[in-house]
């Protein structure tokens, strides 16, 4: 089965993103969940982004580094809204990844804003929500993935208005969003 390094959003490593982890480790998969936060969660984006704002610079790179230090090549990189940065980052600079997922969010992977050149042959999904106003500030990247990557990138769009839609521990959650996101990810970690 599949190896995956799966970075949590900005509120942190809450019980939902566990619990997301959880669900992709019932289809066989190994699931790493570093906590790039050292055990701090938040009450809202807001809370997360004011704690990030407070710390030194490159603590959060030194910690994601400290997260894949030791483990093998050949990962799948995910992460959820705050997360996708660091999963794209090591996706293009960590030799042997065998896919990136992003989750309600999207970068870049060409142009002037890209981390680095997008790795031949890795295959890359993207999942968002059609009303979540960060997601739809993404959405040309995620269009732009689409367009170069062909047939390696897919890009699904759910029917929910807010942000963190796949987190169960926070009021944003949609179950049933929420469940598709997970169907889709385990038939991706199938195929790479």
């Amino acid at each position: 089965m599949t190896d995956v390094v799966l970075f949590h959003h900005v509120q942190g490593l809450t019980d939902g993103v566990t619990a997301f982890a959880d669900d992709l480790r019932t289809g066989g998969h190994t699931v790493h969940t570093p906590d790039l936060f050292d055990g701090h969660t938040f009450e809202s984006i807001e809370d997360g982004f004011g704690y990030v704002k407070g710390l030194e610079d490159g603590v959060v790179d030194q910690r994601v580094a400290a997260a894949v230090e030791g483990l093998p090549e050949g990962l799948v990189y995910a992460g959820i809204s705050y997360g996708v940065p660091p999963a794209l980052q090591l996706a293009v600079t960590r030799p042997g990844a065998k896919g990136l997922v992003m989750i309600e969010s999207a970068l870049p992977i060409e142009g002037e804003w890209a981390v680095g050149p997008y790795p031949d042959g890795v295959p890359l999904q993207i999942h968002g929500g059609e009303g979540d106003e960060y997601f739809q500030e993404d959405r040309p990247f995620a269009d732009q993935a689409v367009e170069l990557l062909g047939e390696r990138a897919e890009l699904f769009v759910y029917p929910v208005q807010q942000h963190l839609f796949t987190d169960r521990s926070l009021p944003s959650y949609d179950a049933d969003s929420a469940a598709l996101v997970t169907q889709r990810i385990l038939a991706f970690l199938d195929r790479v």
